[in-house]
This record gives structure tokens, C-alpha cells and sequence, in this order.
């Protein structure tokens, strides 16, 4: 049963890689920078794909739908039975044209939980991402600035030591909660862009 668990996660950790010749997703440029996702209409949300802790037989569900105004609506419940404890929607495998010095730039309005923000690499490693945690605030909308040469590699939630990050491997990214606290949950994501060099920039969140 362990194996099967493993390679199991083996499979929904490992986002399909791109040829390195094809066009970066989401070349739309914009006065901020460069849209990595925008959400409106259905064919948007065919992009991203649901991963929640099912995986190692936890009861957590989420799914995402088109919200109002443009909007990706990610919600759910988050389930602590079973050791389970996570619910996550990730972008499907692409080239996504980041760099050294990017920041990536979300615009959400949450539930005033703690999410995760994760960015993976086509490399076989188990529950393998590069992340940073974001605090919301209930019913307003807020932009979270994330410098890519913060986030910290970890695996099953830990650390990883030595394993910095080379910007130009990431091809997907993605919004987890598992901040242990079971019950209902409810994301909105206006847009995610990119801006490039972040001259010592930090993690930061401004109301808009």
C-alpha cells in the first residue's frame, strides 16, 4: 500500500515538462508587467487542474469555477481526517519564461487564511515545490508580491537545504491551503503576472 502512496504522489508531483522552444505562456504585457494567467472565460480554467490530499487518502475537496468579474473561484473544505490536510489548484505544465530577479504578482481576495504559494519543476522528486505563504483578508481584495528568489524548496511541507531555484525550470505554479484548520474555504484570483527584477524586494501584500 506504501508503494502504491508513493508512486501515486510521484505522478501528481511531476508536471508535464515543454519543449524550451515554445512560447512562454502568457506573453500579454501589461503597464505592471507581463500576465502569467488571466481568468475570463471557461477556456482559462482548463489550464489549471486540482490536486488535494486524496493522493495519500485524505477527505479534503476543492475544485475551481469561474467567479464573477473575470475571477478563478478556488474553494472548497479543508478535511484533517485520514492525516490529511491540504486542497491545492495548480496550472497544467507549460513554458511559463520566468527569470532571475522575477517577482510574480497575484491579485486575491480571500477568507483571512493562510495560503500557500507553490512553484514547480519538472523533476522527479515526491510533494517537491519552491513556496511562500500569504496571509489574506477577509472579503478584500489585496495584491501579494512574491520575489521567485525567496521561495524556500520543500518536500511533504519540509524544508529542503541546497536546493536553490533557477526560474527558467519552473513550469507551473500553484495555490495550496493546509494551514490545519478544517472547514470551509473560499480563494478568488483576479490575475497572476509577472514583473521583472526585484532590486532586494521582499514578500509583501497591499490592499487595492
Amino acid at each position: 500500500m506504501l508503494a502504491k502512496i508513493l508512486t501515486m504522489l510521484a505522478t501528481v508531483c511531476v508536471v508535464a515538462t515543454v519543449d524550451a522552444a515554445d512560447e512562454p505562456l502568457g506573453t500579454k504585457p501589461t503597464p505592471q508587467g507581463r500576465e502569467l494567467f488571466e481568468f475570463a472565460g471557461r477556456q482559462a480554467l482548463g489550464k489549471w487542474q486540482i490536486v488535494n490530499d486524496g493522493v495519500m487518502g485524505g477527505r479534503s475537496s476543492s475544485r475551481v469555477e469561474q467567479g464573477p468579474d473575470g475571477t478563478m473561484n478556488f474553494s472548497g473544505v479543508l478535511s484533517l481526517a485520514n492525516n490529511g490536510g491540504f486542497a491545492s489548484t495548480r496550472s497544467r505544465g507549460s513554458n511559463l519564461g520566468l527569470h532571475q530577479g522575477d517577482t510574480v504578482v497575484l491579485e486575491v481576495k480571500g477568507d483571512g487564511r493562510k495560503y500557500t504559494f507553490n512553484a514547480y519543476v519538472p523533476r522527479r522528486r515526491m510533494a517537491f515545490s519552491y513556496r511562500a505563504e500569504f496571509k489574506t483578508e477577509k472579503g478584500k481584495w489585496i495584491e501579494v508580491r512574491i520575489p521567485l528568489d525567496q521561495l524556500v524548496a520543500t518536500s511533504f511541507g519540509r524544508v529542503v537545504r541546497g536546493a536553490s531555484l533557477n526560474p527558467t525550470e519552473v513550469n507551473s505554479v500553484g495555490i495550496l491551503l493546509g494551514d490545519k484548520k478544517a472547514g470551509g474555504f473560499e480563494l478568488l484570483i483576479k490575475s497572476i503576472r509577472v514583473e521583472g527584477g526585484n532590486n532586494g524586494e521582499k514578500l509583501t501584500r497591499t490592499e487595492s
